[in-house]
């Protein structure tokens, strides 16, 4: 049951925001803000992360979980260090992810042939 309800609720996640795209003249980059500040604001108020202890990786790994991973970072920090978490819990907590994603995009493009499109 528990990847049944990590693809029911990531798939409403996306069904969210295809919506948002055939019905809003608003742009993708908008919409991605959009999923990560909400994802912050309801990380913040606790209430994301029951969506996370319920539905797993459905609710942790689209954009409103990174937003939900901000404001954890922050709000450790904050506990931990006082204002100045402020400023660097978000990137305590996001580091290993973009890690992750910058070497694993220097190790795709060392194997392809990137370039640029004719």
């Amino acid at each position: 049951m528990d990847i049944f309800w990590a693809f029911v609720i990531g798939g409403l996640i996306c069904v969210i925001g295809q919506l948002l795209i055939d019905l809003t003249k608003l742009t993708a980059a908008r919409i991605l803000v959009f999923f990560v500040v909400a994802g912050c604001i309801l990380g913040g108020l606790g209430i994301y992360e029951r969506l996370v202890d319920f539905a797993g990786a459905g609710a942790s790994v689209p954009l409103p979980g990174f937003g939900n991973l901000l404001a954890r970072g922050v709000k450790r920090a904050v506990d931990e260090r006082g204002l100045i978490g402020v400023i660097t819990g978000g990137f305590t907590a996001m580091a290993g992810g973009v890690t992750v994603a910058v070497v694993f995009g220097y190790l795709a493009a060392l194997v392809s042939s990137p370039g640029m499109k004719d």
